[in-house]
């Protein structure tokens, strides 16, 4: 991980420097710990666009199992972590309802990849997102966010549940923790590199 005071504008040497940029989306069903995340490993002050819960989403939004959730993303979240001084990715965190589905297909125009957050209480609300990334080609890898008291799967286990590719990445992670949050980062960096490697060049 870069310094904090590392400038990726510049070179150290006092010349200027241009990192690559990448757009990575943090996607994941309702109250999967998206917002949580980009929080935990921006390092600049995340943009939010949360809106409290009320009475009016009763019927509507499914808080079955996250009913002390108070809060919902209604566009995006957004944030950015410096790899190193060659990489900068720019995260933006999906909302999570059905009823904003509609602000993914925006979302993910010049993506690169995304992580899809999971959790082992409603594992189910994750095919929604597996599938909207397989439908469109566009690379992924799954972080199982492990709540307190959730229930514990090994990553085989939860690949077999979402019935995902055998090259797709799985790895339990803490939402709350930036160096857990930081490794799932690298994760998906490695596969994204990977697949580029794996395709076929065309002339």
């Amino acid at each position: 991980m870069a310094s904090e005071n590392f400038d990726p504008a510049h070179d150290p040497n006092g010349g200027p420097h241009l990192a690559a940029s990448v757009k990575i989306l943090i996607a994941g069903g309702f109250g999967v710990g998206k917002t949580t995340m980009v929080s935990a490993i921006s390092e600049i002050a995340p943009l939010r666009t949360e809106e409290l819960i009320t009475e009016v989403s009763t019927g509507v939004d499914d808080l079955s199992g996250v009913e002390q959730k108070h809060t919902t993303t209604v566009a995006l979240d957004f944030g950015r972590i410096t790899i190193d001084r060659d990489l900068v990715l720019y995260l933006f965190g999906t909302p999570g309802q059905d009823r904003f589905w509609f602000l993914w297909d925006e979302l993910s125009r010049g993506a690169l990849g995304a992580v899809v957050l999971a959790d082992t209480r409603r594992l189910t609300n994750s095919f929604a997102a597996v599938d909207f990334f397989e439908r469109r080609g566009l690379p992924f890898m799954v972080g199982v966010n492990c709540f307190d008291g959730a229930p514990r799967y090994t990553i085989d286990e939860v690949r077999e549940a979402l019935d995902l590719d055998p090259i797709t990445p799985v790895l339990l992670c803490d939402a709350r923790s930036r160096e857990s949050c930081k490794n799932v980062l690298l994760v998906l960096v490695q596969h994204l590199i990977e697949r580029a490697g794996r395709e076929p060049v065309t002339t």
